[in-house]
Order: C-alpha cells, then structure tokens, then sequence
C-alpha cells in the first residue's frame, strides 16, 4: 500500500498520470471497495494458509460465476449461453476436485469461499467505480491505499503479525531487502494490471484471466509443492475446471464473451454518447 501511494503520488506531481485531489465526497464515491479490498486481503491470506495449493487454486474458480452473478445483479449486464457454460464447466470441476479432496479441511472451504465473494465484490466494484467522469483507475487505487493503509496496520498489530514482522532477524540483510521491495513494486503491477483489465474489458474477464494463470501453479503445486493428496477424481475435476477458463478464453478471442447491456441500458447508451 505504501508502495502504491508512493508511486501515483510521485506521478501526479510529475503530471505523469492524472486522479482528482482529495475532498470530503472522495470517501462516499469510493465506499465500499476499501472495506471489500481489506476483506478480500485477510481471507486470501487465511485461505491460502489453511489449504494445499491446487485446492486453493480450484477453491478460487468459484470468483468467477460469482463475478458473473454480481454483474448481472449491480452492473446490469448479461452473457451469452456458451460464457455461461464455460462457466459450468469450471464449477462442476471444482466440485469434482473439492468433493475427492483428501485433505479436506472445513476451515479452509469455508475461509476461501468468503475470499471468492470478496474478489467477485472486488473486481465488479472496481468496474463500477473507476468512471473516468468520477475517480478513474488511478484515483480508486491510490484512495483505496490511502483509506485502508491505517485499518490494516491496526489489524496486523492485534493479531500479533506487526510484532512478528519488526521482530524477523533478516531486515539488515541487503539482499532480502532488494527483494522484499521488489515484491512490493510487484504488488502493485499486479494491482494496477488487475484494474487496467477491467476497465478495457469487464470484471468477469480479469476473474477468467487469473483463473487461468493458475493453470501453472496448480500443476506446479501437484510436483512440487509437497501438501497435494493425489486422487484420479481429484486431477479429472482440477482439468475440467481449467479446461472450462480455456474455452471462456477462446470465446474471448472470438468476441463471444462481451457483456451486453440490459434493455433500459441500450436506450441509455445513446443518450450518454451524445
């Protein structure tokens, strides 16, 4: 968040990029992504702790019919029956590996699911929210840090993570310095990508994208990461499922997956342009 702040602020006094100053209306336009970004943060990271890697990575699948859900309900919008099934597929492999998982933990379903709202809630907000009339992509992430730096401190200093953090022996070590920076600089590309996404696209996509860059990790996870159970039902629902964000892709590529607007929308479409 730091990081973040730093950069934009540097760029707009440099006329690099452009976000409105703060004023008192800031906060009511922005609300509630900060509270959805924090929840969003706390419960990936929870989630994350408490399961293996390929089962996270399936676990999170679930983001994308609830993306699609809530831009129907907020945004007003519809896909076509070949999104719609794509997004069918992803789920019932979800359900396969889920449901065949040796390691079953309920904590971890139960915290994941909650990060998969949160994410869905994330991104259509965001969607909804970076109007370039109103706040714009840079004003919603450099507000969005600037509203919820001083929430998490206080979060991680209750939950003993803050003491933990400034007690770690390695912060005079030069080289875990550089990368511990790096980390955060990276942080926020991925942040300002995620935004960038959906802004030139819709919420639903920027959800199928990061579903699909995890068709590495959870195959990654199986050789490697020494917590996966092996079950044949388990590895058939991991491949539906990345079979379903392979075939929302080609849709994408085929401009199958732009969302149309509902009827009362299209006669305003009109309307706004002129």
């Amino acid at each position: 968040m730091v990081t973040t702040i730093l950069i934009l602020y540097i760029s707009k006094l440099n006329k690099i990029i452009h976000f409105p100053d703060f004023d008192k209306g800031i906060p009511k336009k922005l609300f509630p992504l900060p509270l959805i970004y924090v929840g969003n943060h706390i419960s990936g990271l929870s989630s994350t702790s408490k399961l293996s890697l390929p089962m996270f990575t399936v676990l999170r699948k679930f983001t994308i019919p609830l993306t699609l859900l809530l831009e129907v309900i907020i945004l007003g919008k519809h896909y076509s029956m070949s999104v719609i099934a794509s997004m069918f597929a992803i789920i019932l492999g979800a359900f396969i590996a889920a449901g065949s998982d040796l390691a079953f933990n309920l904590g971890g379903y139960a915290t994941v699911l909650l990060n998969d709202v949160f994410t869905a809630a994330n991104g259509v907000y965001t969607k909804q929210k970076i109007d370039p009339r109103e706040l714009g992509k840079y004003g919603v992430i450099f507000y969005n840090a600037c509203f919820m730096i001083v929430p998490t401190i206080l979060i991680s200093f209750f939950t003993g993570d803050f003491q933990q953090a400034t007690d770690f022996k390695q912060w005079t070590n030069f080289l875990f310095l550089i990368q511990f920076l790096l980390s955060c600089v990276l942080g926020f590309l991925l942040m300002y990508s995620t935004v960038l996404c959906s802004h030139y696209n819709s919420a639903l996509t920027t959800a199928v994208v990061g579903a699909i860059k995890n068709v590495s990790i959870a195959y990654i996870g199986m050789l490697f990461g020494g917590d996966y159970v092996f079950s044949l039902l388990n590895f058939v629902g991991l491949n539906i499922c990345m079979a379903g964000g392979l075939r929302y892709s080609f849709l994408t590529m085929r401009g199958q997956d732009a969302p149309k607007q509902l009827p009362d929308e299209e006669k305003a479409i009109p309307d706004a342009k002129s």
